[in-house]
């Protein structure tokens, strides 16, 4: 250990963990990070899931246990945290680029209006084109829908607002 474990530190390692269902995102990007809370050399991380029956949490908290135990943690507690509930508004400005470059067209931001948000374009993560519809609010997640873009003939996937 390379000294007393800090809640800075703790943050720091949560932002090297990459979301396993999109890699190139870390979890604190992802924004499903509430919360650190150290005691000595227990460490207590809140995670809000981006839906509650998210297939990946099981994997999340296993990564952060292993993570954190590698810093020095004794004890690694990873409470689930429903309420306040995760939001779109929660990624981080600098991960709305990478998800793009994933081919994942980020929600917008602001979530204001939850009807109009889920009829408009989205813009597309291959060509930038806003002529694009919605084909199906279910995509390969529950995070997830698949959009169609009219300008370069090919579907992508975005993320929900919630």
């Amino acid at each position: 250990m390379a000294g007393p474990i800090s809640v800075e530190r703790v943050w720091a390692e949560l932002g090297e963990i990459v979301d396993p269902e999109i890699p190139v995102v870390s979890l604190v990007e992802l924004g499903v990070i509430r919360e650190v809370d150290v005691r000595e050399d227990r460490v207590r991380v809140a995670l809000r899931p981006t839906f509650a029956g998210c297939p990946a949490l099981h994997v999340m908290r296993a990564q952060i246990g292993e993570r954190l135990r590698a810093l020095g943690a004794a004890e690694v507690e990873v409470e689930i945290v429903l309420d306040p509930p995760w939001s779109t508004d929660d990624i981080a400005p600098e991960a709305r680029p990478k998800l793009a470059a994933f081919g994942l067209a980020p929600a917008p931001s602001p979530v204001i209006v939850l009807e109009e948000i889920l009829t408009a374009p989205r813009a597309c993560p291959r060509c930038g084109s806003v002529d694009t519809v919605l084909r199906n609010d279910f995509g390969p997640t529950p995070c997830r829908m698949i959009h169609y873009c009219r300008a370069c003939l090919q579907p992508f996937e975005a993320m929900k607002p919630v």
